[in-house]
């Protein structure tokens, strides 16, 4: 049975700018009520305005690595909203770097932002879900958490322990009404390698090709939107060659890393 996402109210992560401004638009003209979050007060607000029916939204700018700020955000939006009925998990910070160049304290950093701050903020929002009788947790993840690749060593960790973190959720509280869909995006339009960390921490501060010719963020939206609605659990969204990966690992996982070795991903 589709779910009438107008009925809806939506907190976003990470929804300054990327896939998660376009999952805000997307959801907002459908109706949903949106709770916008990230570090940028300014940019969230702008996000705001042009979703449709801006005047029912609201932001909520907080560190979510912060755990101080993380509780508190969350106890101003549901004292602002009464009730948070999804929870999509899109913050995070992507990397650009080989293991044997990268410090442990910046895959610590990846892994804090990617894994933990993620866990913390839906452990907050779980217990006022379970009493209002049910919700969804969905988390964004990554092609990356199910297929290991060079540069990206730490955050595609991160993204698989997101992921499987997000099962037992599923077998642990389904039975409460907790639903729980994850999200898995391959090569996206955004700015996720610019910003990605790089082995000493700083940003690579460049657009990599294969990002610059993935799927425009407004076909991400679009494609989540139609399978979280439909109820779907597992949902990998990208282009012909991360589908493809994708299918050949669950065949033959040493072709797949043969032919990732050849590729020289970056």
């Amino acid at each position: 049975m589709k779910t009438k996402v107008k009925e809806l109210t939506i907190w976003i992560t990470g929804a300054s700018s990327g896939i998660g401004e376009a999952l805000a638009i997307a959801f907002a003209k459908r109706g949903a009520r949106i709770i916008l979050s990230g570090r940028d007060e300014a940019k969230l607000a702008a996000v705001k305005k042009i979703c449709k029916h801006s005047k029912k939204h609201i932001i909520m700018p907080f560190d979510i690595s912060d755990a101080e700020q993380a509780k508190e955000a969350y106890d101003a939006a549901i004292a602002q909203t009464g009730k948070i009925d999804w929870l999509i998990n899109n913050a995070g910070v992507s990397q650009r770097s080989l293991i044997m160049e990268t410090s442990e304290d910046v895959e610590r950093q990846i892994m804090e932002i990617d894994y933990f701050a993620q866990t913390r903020l839906t452990r907050l929002v779980l217990p006022d879900m379970i009493a209002q009788g049910g919700g969804k947790i969905v988390m964004i993840s990554s092609v990356a958490g199910l297929l290991g690749t060079q540069y990206r060593g730490a955050y595609g960790a991160a993204k698989a322990a997101l992921h499987m973190w997000a099962n037992s959720l599923r077998a642990e509280l389904h039975d409460q009404g907790i639903e729980v869909a994850t999200i898995f995006p391959g090569f996206i339009q955004t700015n996720v390698s610019i910003n990605a960390l790089t082995g000493d921490g700083s940003a690579q501060g460049t657009m990599d090709e294969a990002t610059s010719k993935g799927l425009i963020a407004t076909e991400f939206a679009k494609q989540v939107v139609k399978a979280l609605g439909n109820n779907k659990e597992y949902i990998i969204v990208g282009g012909k060659q991360e589908k493809l990966a994708t299918r050949v690992n669950r065949v033959s996982p040493p072709k797949l890393y043969k032919l990732i070795r050849e590729s020289q991903v970056k």
